[in-house]
């Protein structure tokens, strides 16, 4: 199942602090981890607080990005795209434990697991490591470049 995700609720439950400089980052890679050793290959994190230029969605590896923008909630656009799902959203797993955010799954007939029950199952995967056999595979030059550009700043450029 494809999960809709939101990220600031899950950043304190998975051990991160949402007061770090990079916290939406090192939580996407931690997902993207997940998302490789689990073969779950639809998960869409939402973010809210966007600064202006920074606002929209940006595929990073095997996650959707959703950076909202200042002065909208993370919360209205998974309802929004709850809403757009229609009877598909009953497909979808939604991950928070923003009460709102769970009105809204249960509404759409969504799936929905806490923040504290989906970080338990990313950190058992995390700790599990590759399935026997498998070999991690190397950051495509694809990847490693949108890797790069989310952390550039202008004064990098300078």
């Amino acid at each position: 199942m494809p999960y809709l995700i939101d990220g600031h609720n899950l950043i304190p439950k998975i051990g991160l602090r949402l007061d770090a400089l990079d916290d939406e980052m090192e939580l996407l890679a931690r997902l993207n981890e997940f998302a490789r050793l689990s073969r779950k290959t639809r998960l869409e994190v939402y973010f809210d607080g966007a600064p202006p230029l920074q606002a929209g969605f940006r595929q990073i590896g095997l996650i959707k990005a959703h950076f909202v923008r200042h002065g909208k909630i993370a919360d209205d656009a998974i309802r929004d795209r709850l809403l757009a799902l229609g009877k598909q959203a009953q497909n979808w797993v939604v991950v928070s434990s923003d009460r709102m955010v769970q009105a809204n799954a249960r509404a759409a007939h969504a799936t929905l697991l806490t923040s504290e029950e989906f970080s338990t199952l990313v950190q058992q995967t995390l700790h599990a490591g590759p399935p026997a056999g498998e070999s991690k595979t190397p950051m495509s030059t694809r990847e490693l470049d949108d890797w790069l550009a989310i952390f550039s700043t202008d004064q990098d450029k300078l």
